[in-house]
Protein backbone atom coordinates (compact mmCIF):
# COMPACT_ATOMS: atom_id res chain seq x y z
CA UNK A 1 0.00 0.00 0.00
CA UNK A 2 1.59 3.49 -1.27
CA UNK A 3 2.29 5.59 1.98
CA UNK A 4 -0.44 8.12 1.18
CA UNK A 5 -2.74 5.76 0.96
CA UNK A 6 -1.93 4.15 4.69
CA UNK A 7 -1.66 7.77 5.88
CA UNK A 8 -5.35 7.85 4.84
CA UNK A 9 -6.27 4.67 6.03
CA UNK A 10 -5.17 5.67 9.58
CA UNK A 11 -6.92 9.34 9.22
CA UNK A 12 -10.32 7.51 8.17
CA UNK A 13 -9.87 5.03 11.07
CA UNK A 14 -9.34 7.46 13.70
CA UNK A 15 -12.53 9.52 12.26
CA UNK A 16 -14.75 6.62 12.75
CA UNK A 17 -13.45 5.83 16.17
CA UNK A 18 -14.26 9.09 17.71
CA UNK A 19 -17.81 9.02 16.22
CA UNK A 20 -20.06 8.15 19.64
CA UNK A 21 -21.48 5.61 19.59
CA UNK A 22 -22.84 2.24 21.71
CA UNK A 23 -18.86 1.56 22.58
CA UNK A 24 -18.03 5.20 23.37
CA UNK A 25 -21.14 5.24 25.42
CA UNK A 26 -20.14 2.47 27.48
CA UNK A 27 -16.43 3.69 27.83
CA UNK A 28 -17.79 7.18 29.40
CA UNK A 29 -20.41 5.89 31.48
CA UNK A 30 -18.30 3.41 33.35
CA UNK A 31 -15.40 5.89 33.69
CA UNK A 32 -17.67 8.52 35.12
CA UNK A 33 -19.40 5.75 37.54
CA UNK A 34 -16.50 3.64 38.61
CA UNK A 35 -13.68 5.83 37.66
CA UNK A 36 -10.42 5.73 35.33
CA UNK A 37 -9.34 2.50 35.91
CA UNK A 38 -13.26 0.77 34.90
CA UNK A 39 -13.01 3.45 31.82
CA UNK A 40 -9.80 2.28 30.93
CA UNK A 41 -10.71 -1.42 31.12
CA UNK A 42 -14.35 -1.03 29.61
CA UNK A 43 -12.09 0.53 26.74
CA UNK A 44 -9.58 -2.08 26.12
CA UNK A 45 -12.88 -4.83 26.37
CA UNK A 46 -14.15 -2.53 23.41
CA UNK A 47 -10.99 -3.39 21.29
CA UNK A 48 -10.86 -6.97 22.48
CA UNK A 49 -14.61 -7.29 21.12
CA UNK A 50 -13.27 -5.95 17.83
CA UNK A 51 -10.97 -8.58 17.47
CA UNK A 52 -13.21 -10.84 16.88
CA UNK A 53 -14.34 -8.68 13.99
CA UNK A 54 -11.30 -8.79 12.49
CA UNK A 55 -10.39 -12.19 12.37
CA UNK A 56 -13.76 -13.25 11.31
CA UNK A 57 -13.57 -10.70 8.27
CA UNK A 58 -10.02 -12.09 7.65
CA UNK A 59 -11.38 -15.62 7.08
CA UNK A 60 -14.59 -14.66 5.33
CA UNK A 61 -17.15 -14.71 8.01
CA UNK A 62 -18.21 -11.51 7.89
CA UNK A 63 -18.45 -12.06 3.83
CA UNK A 64 -20.87 -14.96 4.91
CA UNK A 65 -22.81 -13.62 7.32
CA UNK A 66 -23.56 -10.81 4.55
CA UNK A 67 -24.61 -13.36 2.27
CA UNK A 68 -27.06 -15.39 4.61
CA UNK A 69 -29.85 -13.55 5.77
CA UNK A 70 -30.31 -16.08 8.93
CA UNK A 71 -26.58 -15.73 9.96
CA UNK A 72 -27.13 -12.21 10.18
CA UNK A 73 -30.60 -12.20 11.53
CA UNK A 74 -28.97 -14.33 14.68
CA UNK A 75 -26.58 -11.91 15.41
CA UNK A 76 -28.66 -8.82 14.85
CA UNK A 77 -30.66 -10.13 17.42
CA UNK A 78 -28.09 -11.21 19.86
CA UNK A 79 -26.64 -7.87 19.38
CA UNK A 80 -29.53 -6.05 20.18
CA UNK A 81 -30.78 -8.18 23.19
CA UNK A 82 -27.61 -7.56 24.87
CA UNK A 83 -27.50 -3.78 24.46
CA UNK A 84 -31.01 -3.97 25.40
CA UNK A 85 -30.06 -5.71 28.77
CA UNK A 86 -26.91 -3.27 29.47
CA UNK A 87 -29.33 -0.44 29.13
CA UNK A 88 -32.05 -1.94 31.73
CA UNK A 89 -29.29 -2.83 34.12
CA UNK A 90 -28.04 0.80 33.83
CA UNK A 91 -31.22 2.22 34.41
CA UNK A 92 -32.18 0.33 37.19
CA UNK A 93 -28.73 0.38 39.02
CA UNK A 94 -28.15 1.94 41.77
CA UNK A 95 -25.25 4.84 42.81
CA UNK A 96 -22.15 3.57 44.15
CA UNK A 97 -21.72 5.01 47.54
CA UNK A 98 -18.35 7.05 48.09
CA UNK A 99 -17.16 9.13 51.48
CA UNK A 100 -17.43 12.86 51.38
CA UNK A 101 -14.24 13.93 50.79
CA UNK A 102 -14.85 12.07 47.77
CA UNK A 103 -17.75 13.74 46.88
CA UNK A 104 -16.89 17.57 47.47
CA UNK A 105 -13.75 17.50 45.59
CA UNK A 106 -15.11 14.62 42.79
CA UNK A 107 -12.22 12.99 42.68
CA UNK A 108 -13.95 10.37 40.54
CA UNK A 109 -10.34 8.24 39.88
CA UNK A 110 -10.96 7.75 43.54
CA UNK A 111 -14.44 5.55 43.41
CA UNK A 112 -12.43 2.51 41.92
CA UNK A 113 -14.15 -0.62 40.80
CA UNK A 114 -12.99 -4.11 43.07
CA UNK A 115 -11.49 -6.72 40.66
CA UNK A 116 -14.84 -8.80 39.98
CA UNK A 117 -16.37 -5.38 38.97
CA UNK A 118 -13.40 -4.51 36.62
CA UNK A 119 -13.76 -8.27 34.92
CA UNK A 120 -17.37 -7.92 34.44
CA UNK A 121 -16.75 -4.21 32.80
CA UNK A 122 -14.16 -6.02 31.05
CA UNK A 123 -16.58 -8.57 29.48
CA UNK A 124 -19.30 -6.25 28.95
CA UNK A 125 -17.52 -4.16 26.78
CA UNK A 126 -16.39 -7.06 25.08
CA UNK A 127 -19.43 -8.69 24.04
CA UNK A 128 -20.95 -5.26 23.47
CA UNK A 129 -18.50 -4.30 20.66
CA UNK A 130 -18.56 -9.10 19.57
CA UNK A 131 -22.22 -9.13 18.95
CA UNK A 132 -23.09 -5.97 17.06
CA UNK A 133 -23.00 -7.24 13.32
CA UNK A 134 -22.92 -3.82 11.86
CA UNK A 135 -19.18 -3.63 12.88
CA UNK A 136 -18.36 -7.01 11.48
CA UNK A 137 -19.93 -5.93 8.05
CA UNK A 138 -18.46 -2.37 8.39
CA UNK A 139 -15.04 -4.29 8.49
CA UNK A 140 -15.91 -6.14 5.43
CA UNK A 141 -17.01 -2.76 3.77
CA UNK A 142 -14.31 -0.77 4.72
CA UNK A 143 -11.00 -2.63 4.92
CA UNK A 144 -11.22 -3.83 1.09
CA UNK A 145 -11.19 0.06 -0.20
CA UNK A 146 -7.31 -0.44 0.82
CA UNK A 147 -6.62 -3.89 -0.70
CA UNK A 148 -5.31 -3.52 -4.36
CA UNK A 149 -6.89 -6.06 -6.58
CA UNK A 150 -4.09 -7.42 -7.08
CA UNK A 151 -2.59 -8.55 -3.68
CA UNK A 152 -2.00 -12.11 -3.26
CA UNK A 153 -2.97 -12.86 -0.08
CA UNK A 154 -5.91 -11.09 0.55
CA UNK A 155 -6.95 -12.33 4.00
CA UNK A 156 -3.48 -11.58 5.14
CA UNK A 157 -4.04 -7.96 3.63
CA UNK A 158 -7.41 -8.04 5.69
CA UNK A 159 -5.87 -8.98 9.11
CA UNK A 160 -2.89 -6.74 9.08
CA UNK A 161 -5.31 -3.55 8.12
CA UNK A 162 -7.45 -4.51 11.04
CA UNK A 163 -4.84 -5.07 13.80
CA UNK A 164 -3.69 -1.38 12.54
CA UNK A 165 -7.22 -0.26 13.17
CA UNK A 166 -7.66 -1.75 16.06
CA UNK A 167 -3.99 -0.28 17.20
CA UNK A 168 -5.43 3.04 16.25
CA UNK A 169 -8.67 3.09 18.03
CA UNK A 170 -7.27 1.73 21.10
CA UNK A 171 -5.71 4.97 21.91
CA UNK A 172 -9.44 6.24 21.23
CA UNK A 173 -11.10 4.73 23.14
CA UNK A 174 -8.79 5.44 25.81
CA UNK A 175 -8.85 9.04 25.84
CA UNK A 176 -12.55 8.48 25.88
CA UNK A 177 -11.85 7.44 29.47
CA UNK A 178 -9.45 9.64 30.24
CA UNK A 179 -11.77 12.72 28.46
CA UNK A 180 -14.68 11.86 30.99
CA UNK A 181 -12.50 12.05 33.95
CA UNK A 182 -11.16 14.77 33.19
CA UNK A 183 -14.39 16.69 32.71
CA UNK A 184 -15.97 15.16 35.73
CA UNK A 185 -12.89 16.50 37.85
CA UNK A 186 -13.85 19.87 35.69
CA UNK A 187 -17.16 19.81 36.43
CA UNK A 188 -17.83 18.83 40.02
CA UNK A 189 -20.48 17.43 42.17
CA UNK A 190 -20.45 14.03 40.20
CA UNK A 191 -21.90 11.73 43.07
CA UNK A 192 -25.36 13.96 42.88
CA UNK A 193 -25.88 13.08 38.68
CA UNK A 194 -24.73 9.45 38.41
CA UNK A 195 -28.39 8.57 39.62
CA UNK A 196 -29.42 10.34 36.04
CA UNK A 197 -25.97 9.53 33.95
CA UNK A 198 -27.11 6.11 34.77
CA UNK A 199 -30.60 6.42 32.96
CA UNK A 200 -29.89 8.54 30.30
CA UNK A 201 -26.98 6.30 29.38
CA UNK A 202 -28.86 3.19 30.34
CA UNK A 203 -31.87 4.64 28.14
CA UNK A 204 -29.45 5.43 24.81
CA UNK A 205 -27.99 1.46 25.20
CA UNK A 206 -31.79 0.56 25.03
CA UNK A 207 -32.77 2.68 22.18
CA UNK A 208 -29.17 1.58 20.20
CA UNK A 209 -30.27 -2.39 20.94
CA UNK A 210 -33.62 -1.12 19.37
CA UNK A 211 -32.32 0.34 16.27
CA UNK A 212 -30.29 -2.82 15.86
CA UNK A 213 -33.17 -4.99 16.07
CA UNK A 214 -35.08 -3.56 13.57
CA UNK A 215 -32.07 -3.06 10.97
CA UNK A 216 -32.29 -4.74 7.66
CA UNK A 217 -30.29 -7.38 6.48
CA UNK A 218 -28.19 -5.80 3.70
CA UNK A 219 -28.08 -8.76 1.47
CA UNK A 220 -32.08 -8.74 1.36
Amino acid sequence: MPFDQLLLFVAAGLLLNLTPGPDVLYIVSQALRHGLRAGLVAALGITAGCFVHIFAAAVGVSALMLASSTAFTLLKWAGAAYLVYVGVRMVFSSVPKVSAVEIDSAAVSQISASRQQLKTIFLRGFWTNALNPKVALFFLAFLPQFIAPTVEHKPLAFLLLGLLFNFNAVWVNLGWACAAVWLARKAGGLQARLHWLDRVAGTLFIAFGLKLAFTDNPSS
